[in-house]
């Protein structure tokens, strides 16, 4: 028989999928514009103004697929997950608003002007509109991290009447995990777009290693993973720790730890089993679990075993979907330190097995966040508000036919209509960027110089 919370959780982590992928990319992508933009103005170096162009289009189709299907999921609370809309809404309803009225509505203020202004508003008020758009979306994952964070960790709330209260709004919006779980988004988010500009500019380069706006983008990209990969994988453990302080039993079902142990070591891999309680044919490094998660050679680490069988998420999923995002992290790391090496040895734009390696790292990033919220999510179960409301009383009782139902006409339509829209994206991408230039009236009336094919 069908069970409809799990059919609409599937449905909801199907839509969610589709949507992150999106604004992963255009979170990234604004702020890149924006760097292009600023260093075409103060260099009037016209190969900047080519990549904006090139990467301006890809920008508004991404946008526009990413607000058709956030809109999808907010109808979602209001069908399958009624009681938690109602039980929850005082907190949830207002943060979610606030997206809207924030960054929402900054972004589609200067959209269009971003997209369609620069000969009528002229350079400089155009690249404050691209600042604008680029602020907006940094702020609209500040509003939708708050609000899932808050149900992870919720805090500055009172029970009344059956529902949840703002007690303190300062104590919902900042809750313990939010600050690490933004700053982990955003970056892997910049990373996101990185990887996906890396891999656009290593495709051209690999078929004209002279042409000189792909390699702008190259390098670009390559100076962002070489020093934001670190730097995320330094956030990671932070987010890490305070996961293990506020959801011990997350981190339980991450490592693959059953049973509590002093001095426990680091599974790498294995086969985590709910039913026996225990990580079959593990491969683990003595000690180094304790260390990474409690600074301690001998340091405790708690096991799942150690919670009610009810309040255990489910170990296999997790184990293995956070050892797909560190181990896309740690190649991310690498390849950003093999651009160092290759930049000292002056073969940046040379080295084909680079160039071949950025490629296949392109969809590296959408690939981290999706294995990231699948260890967020499943690890929260079952709790849908951690610690107090539990997924099993938050749906709606819809008929499982009818979730169903829905669900096929999702994977249809979603299917059809975003992957037009990706084949549309990757098209635009295979376009030599040296042709995205400016019109000539906008070139000379700003005063910058054509530099096509210049190389670095």
């Amino acid at each position: 028989m069908l069970d409809p919370e799990i059919l609409a959780r599937v449905q909801f982590a199907f839509t969610m999928a589709f949507h992150i992928i999106f604004p992963s990319l255009t979170i990234g992508l604004a702020s890149y514009l924006l760097v292009l933009e600023g260093l075409w103005l103060r260099t009037k170096d016209d190969t900047y103004l080519s990549l904006y162009k090139f990467w301006v289009k890809i920008f508004a189709l991404a946008f526009g697929m990413g607000v058709v299907s956030g809109i999808v999921m907010s109808y979602q609370f209001g069908t399958n997950w009624g009681p938690f809309s109602e039980f929850s809404g005082p907190v949830i309803g207002p943060l979610m608003a606030y997206e809207v009225l924030t960054a929402f509505f900054l972004e589609a203020g200067f959209l269009g002007i971003m997209l369609f202004g620069l000969n009528r508003v002229g350079p400089r008020l155009h690249v404050v509109a691209t600042g604008m758009v680029a602020v907006g979306t940094v702020i609209s994952a500040f509003w939708i991290l708050s609000a899932n964070s808050w149900m992870q960790t919720p805090t500055g709330h009172i029970l009344q009447d059956g529902r949840l209260m703002v007690e303190s709004w300062w104590d919902v919006v900042f809750n313990p995990s939010f600050p690490y779980r933004l700053v982990h988004m955003v970056l892997a988010a910049y990373l996101t777009t990185a990887f996906t500009v890396g891999a656009v500019g290593a495709w051209h380069l690999l078929r004209n290693r002279d042409n000189g706006a792909a390699r702008v983008m190259f390098s670009m990209a390559m100076w962002m993973a070489a020093i934001v990969a670190p730097i995320q994988i330094i956030a990671g453990d932070f987010h890490g720790l305070n996961t293990l302080e506020h959801q011990p039993a997350k981190v339980a079902a991450m490592e693959g730890h059953f049973e509590t142990r002093t001095g426990a070591p680091l599974i790498l891999f294995g086969l985590p089993d709910m039913a026996a309680g225990e990580t079959k044919y593990a491969l683990e490094i003595p000690k180094l679990g304790s260390l990474i998660l409690t600074h301690d050679w001998n340091g405790e680490v708690v096991g799942l075993n150690d919670f009610p069988p009810e309040d255990r998420p489910n170990a296999t999923i997790v184990f293995w979907s956070f050892r797909i995002m560190v181990g896309i992290g740690f190649l991310m790391a690498l390849l950003g330190a093999a651009s160092l090496f290759a930049r000292w040895r002056k073969s940046l734009y040379s080295c084909a097995w680079l160039h071949r390696f950025a490629l296949l790292m392109g969809p590296s990033g959408f690939i981290a966040i999706l294995a990231g919220w699948t260890t967020t999510e499943v690890g929260r179960q079952p709790w849908v508000i951690y610690g107090i409301m539990r997924t099993a009383d938050a749906g709606s009782p819809v008929a499982p036919m009818a979730i169903a139902g829905s669900l096929a006409a999702f994977v249809v339509v979603y299917t059809v209509v975003f992957g037009a829209g990706t084949g549309f994206i990757l098209k635009a991408m295979a376009k030599d960027p040296r042709h995205a230039h400016a019109p000539h009236g906008e070139v000379t009336r700003t005063g910058s110089r054509p530099v096509a094919d210049q190389t670095r």
